[in-house]
């Protein structure tokens, strides 16, 4: 009786892992190619067919300068550390709808490494202060966003100098 337990046990969790590992697969899409790095939070990738813009989603990096606009402290370095994770590399996309600029939104899986947690990370991204997708597990972004905070990576060694993406954006807008 105990080895007839044992084996259905063991082929319980088989079956569990298969599921988790084709649940990951199923709801990445086919691999696409990054490239271009715009800034620290959105990509061009192509497939086969096609090129598309990809804005990290659940993640907002520092403003990067545009025409008049100034750019942010560690624009440059979150749009670098961005490109050293995923330009010109094969990625999986964890695909959340479209959002402004007509951007697909995603989380970027390189190796299983999810992209857009390592951004927060690295202190190179906040998490997205607006309405960020449903199936996004928010709770570990915003975890690892107070890590980085308490150890001063990134844009929080700037401490009470630093000015989120979101205000910086109000204070100077596109014209």
């Amino acid at each position: 009786m105990h080895k007839w337990i044992s084996r259905i046990c063991l082929a319980f969790l088989m079956l569990s892992a298969l599921l988790v590992s084709w649940a990951f697969t199923s709801s990445t899409a086919d691999l696409v190619t990054v490239a271009k790095v715009y800034d620290g939070d959105t990509l061009l990738v192509k497939d086969r067919n096609h090129s598309f813009k990809v804005r990290l989603a659940g993640i907002d990096a520092p403003e990067t300068g545009y025409q008049e606009r100034p750019g942010q402290p560690y624009s440059r370095k979150a749009k670098q550390y961005l490109s050293r994770l995923v330009l010109y590399r094969q990625v999986g996309l964890k695909t959340h709808g479209r959002g402004g600029y007509d951007r697909l939104l995603a989380e970027v899986f390189y190796e299983e490494k999810n992209i857009n947690l390592a951004m927060v990370r690295a202190g190179l991204a906040e998490v997205y202060r607006g309405r960020r997708p449903q199936a996004l597990d928010s709770d570990q972004y915003l975890g690892a966003e107070r890590r980085a905070k308490s150890e001063k990576a990134g844009m929080w060694q700037l401490g009470d100098a630093y000015v989120s993406p979101r205000q910086w954006r109000k204070k100077y807008p596109l014209k």
